[in-house]
């Protein structure tokens, strides 16, 4: 576990908390496991919370670009998957340029193909030829970022890398798997990130004194953690 947390993952954690984005108690999942937090990314829907969470993606692609182990590969494209997806790539690609001075381009699909106009199910920088990574909220059968990366294969572009809001760090449903793990097979070793891990939830518990909110993560991480 790190020893601390950096300044934008407290702020996306403070944040997502006081719109009730992030939430500790006691949540049934759709795999049916009770778990003692709870993450929805549609409510980071402020101005706030947005520039939170973009600045947060961003510091997290930048210091990925430049990692000594299991870098991220350059890339030319954020894509973000409609339709959450659509706000998170397009202000990750403007905070990337404006504070680390890293210019990508950004697209993404819509649910149904339009049939005038430009027509098609992608918007945005064309991605055939190009270099993408996907933004993602938080994983779980991992069968959103398979039809993304589905997605952009389709439209010619190659993805090289994901980068999750929240990395749950847990195994699957046969107790063994991981949707990481997974997935880094379609993109490359190493090359799912995540801005927060459960490890960080974990530490920012411990530092902020919840201890039962503490105790409950901790054994839903021995039941179903990643060992």
């Amino acid at each position: 576990m790190a020893s601390t947390l950096e300044s934008y993952q407290i702020d996306l954690i403070e944040k997502a908390m006081s719109v009730n984005a992030l939430k500790f108690g006691s949540f049934t999942l759709k795999s049916g496991r009770i778990s003692p937090y709870f993450f929805n990314a549609g409510l980071l829907s402020t101005g706030p919370i947005l520039a939170a969470l973009s600045g947060a993606y961003a510091a997290t692609i930048a210091g990925a670009l430049t990692s000594s182990s299991n870098p991220l590969p350059k890339f030319d494209v954020l894509f973000g998957p409609a339709y959450k997806g659509i706000p998170f790539a397009a202000s990750t690609a403007l905070v990337l340029y404006t504070q680390h001075d890293i210019s990508v381009g950004f697209a993404y699909d819509r649910k149904e193909a339009k049939d005038h106009g430009e027509g098609g199910v992608m918007v945005g920088v064309p991605v055939a030829g190009k270099r993408v990574v996907i933004l993602d909220d938080v994983m779980t059968s991992g069968k959103a970022v398979r039809g993304a990366i589905e997605t952009v294969q389709k439209a010619g572009g190659q993805v090289v890398g994901v980068v999750q809001a929240l990395d749950r760090e847990e195994v699957g449903q046969d107790g063994v798997s991981s949707t990481v793990h997974d997935v880094e097979e379609l993109v490359g070793a190493g090359h799912v990130k995540a801005i927060l891990r459960m490890q960080d939830l974990l530490l920012w518990l411990e530092n902020n004194g919840m201890k039962e909110e503490l105790a409950a993560m901790r054994d839903y991480r021995e039941k179903y953690g990643l060992q």
